[in-house]
């Protein structure tokens, strides 16, 4: 995996871990934020796992441009801008899912 993707891989992590802390889970950010250290692990199941936690983190921005969107045009605010900015996150979120390789970081084993 380049520099770029892995970058974004933790970044899309990181930020996530952010949300769910603001959202009082701290366990589970902790948890989140963590989640692309699993690349380093051998195996089929560490990048399943990083893939699976950023597609659940994408459709959870999702959820939250949504609950927001609707919220601020019942109160008659002004939403655009919020609206561009969260689904921007979200697609960057779901672009790093795609960006993680299907084998984990570590030498693959010859044999």
């Amino acid at each position: 995996m380049k520099a770029a993707s892995t970058t974004l891989v933790i970044l899309s992590a990181l930020l996530f871990g952010a949300h769910l802390l603001r959202g009082g889970h701290l366990a589970l950010a902790v948890a989140v934020a963590l989640t692309p250290g699993l690349l380093l692990f051998r195996g089929l199941w560490a990048p399943r796992v990083v893939r699976t936690v950023l597609v659940l983190a994408a459709a959870e921005w999702l959820r939250t441009l949504w609950a927001l969107v609707d919220f601020r045009s019942a109160q008659g605010l002004p939403f655009t801008r919020l609206a561009i900015i969260l689904g921007a996150v979200a697609a960057v979120t779901a672009g790093a899912a795609l960006c993680v390789p299907s084998r984990a970081l570590t030498a693959e084993r010859t044999a």
